[in-house]
């Protein structure tokens, strides 16, 4: 991808909030970029099927401590299935689904169109699931852990009888039809049992930075934060080379926009962690930047309004000076492209430089409660740091 990158486009590599990386500033030589990206594994099996790869697991799936179960198999089952089979194709790109092992490390705020969420219930593995929600949410019942196949098999099949075309999202489908009709229907085609009074625990949003124990005793993963997610090919040869060292060959890309290098000894951790901060990568979740997320902004999207990525930095230096590190997201536009879920403060661009400022509020949709309005970066920053100063927010 390094490679690639730097011969068919600008250099410029960006992860981003479903765990892909993109490759931006492609010139004219895409089939050459994309075969190049194929022959290394970094691809559908079956070219109709590439929309529908949309299946987002933790990014510690197998090695997760607190995980119930590998989901890597079962998320393996789904996918050859949905890629296999072409009336699964007519599905949106933007129809997602979510496998939970119930590791620690999870992104559980993403919404997704039918989420699975492992729990153990006298002894036995089981599935809670839900439609267009978060693990979070209160379920609409589970499954035997054997019918996990077979329960996203039936909701995409029911979803793709039932939708018109321009319902592309399950909470299309549900402003139409009742929950409870679709799990009368689902019933006719899986095992559903109505949930106990069950909830999934929400995860520390910060086991993606640094260094945590893995399920093997003796082993960890290490998480690393590239400035604003985005990589340039020295960046990502060096985290290869490093994974080639001290690692299993392996890297894992998360939806913090971020990187985890697995199976790292114990003894290796220290050398690993100075040397990806070597290649400009953060490994310490204080630093204001590994909790500042941007979309491409003006200098890669038409339709932003401002500079995200310079601003965010420049947003990062002043609260690096002030000592605070918030969760911040700067967006260019409405569509939120980076971040999928509500940041606990939000900033909507809507002239360069100036931002409306939002903060979280489970009573508001969208980002949240507004703030103030037309703020400059500066201003932002002295907003943030006496709201982190004031005891009401302590």
């Amino acid at each position: 991808m390094a490679d690639a990158a730097e011969r068919y486009a600008g250099g410029v590599i960006e992860a981003t909030n479903r765990a892909n990386l993109q490759i931006r500033g492609v010139g004219s030589q895409q089939a050459a970029l994309i075969h190049s990206l194929l022959a290394a594994g970094l691809g559908p099996s079956h070219a109709a099927g590439d929309d529908v790869r949309n299946l987002m697991l933790s990014p510690a799936a197998g090695i997760d401590r607190q995980m119930l179960f590998d989901t890597r198999s079962l998320a393996e089952q789904i996918l050859a299935t949905v890629q296999r089979h072409e009336r699964f194709h007519d599905l949106s790109a933007k129809f997602a689904v979510q496998l939970d092992g119930g590791e620690a490390l999870a992104m559980l705020e993403h919404p997704h169109d039918l989420w699975l969420s492992a729990f153990e219930r006298d002894g036995e593995q089981r599935l809670a699931f839900g439609l267009a929600g978060c693990p979070t949410d209160a379920p609409a019942g589970s499954v035997a852990l054997g019918e996990g196949h077979g329960l996203v098999i039936a909701v995409l099949e029911l979803f793709l009888e039932w939708a018109r075309p321009e319902q592309t999202r399950m909470r299309h489908l549900l402003a139409e039809h009742s929950i409870e009709n679709l799990l009368t229907r689902l019933a006719q085609r899986v095992s559903i049992e109505v949930m106990p009074d069950w909830r999934r625990s929400p995860n520390s949003s910060v086991l993606h930075i640094g260094a945590y124990p893995q399920l093997e005793p003796g082993f960890v993963y290490v998480g690393a934060v590239p400035p604003l997610g985005r990589l340039d090919p020295a960046m990502l040869r060096g985290a290869a080379q490093l994974a080639d060292d001290f690692g299993d060959a392996s890297l894992r890309f998360t939806p913090w926009q971020s990187l985890l290098l697995p199976n790292v000894r114990n003894e290796d951790c220290a050398e690993v962690i100075r040397r990806l901060e070597q290649l400009g990568l953060s490994c310490q979740a204080g630093q204001p930047l590994t909790r500042m997320i941007a979309c491409s902004g003006s200098t890669g999207c038409g339709k932003s309004l401002a500079d995200t990525k310079g601003d965010a930095l420049q947003l990062a230096a002043l609260l690096q000076r002030h000592g605070h590190a918030p969760s911040v997201h700067l967006s260019g536009c409405p569509r939120s492209c980076a971040a999928a879920h509500t940041a606990p403060a939000t900033l909507l661009a809507v002239a360069p430089g100036h931002y409306d400022l939002y903060f979280r509020d489970a009573a508001q949709p969208g980002f949240g409660a507004l703030h103030a309005r037309n703020l400059t970066i500066e201003a932002v920053a002295a907003l943030l740091d006496a709201r982190s100063r004031s005891p009401l927010d302590a």
